[in-house]
């Protein structure tokens, strides 16, 4: 048999399933702010189309 050496057995640690969480945790912070983030433009874009057109840019009428 042979000795096992490998210390990085993540399995065997206190921290493993706090750092998945923590893991989870910054992804779905990330993912909500990539879909405000989204949102808002998406909305700032259909407004400027409905805005009301400028004085400068109105046809000139006499």
């Amino acid at each position: 048999m042979t000795k096992k050496t490998d210390k990085t057995n993540w399995s065997d640690g206190k921290w493993t399933g706090a750092a998945a969480l923590a893991g989870a945790a910054v992804g779905s912070a990330a993912l909500a702010a990539a879909l405000l983030y989204a949102s808002r433009r998406k909305e700032a874009a259909e407004a400027a189309k409905k805005a009301k057109p400028r004085y400068e840019d109105a046809p000139e009428t006499d």
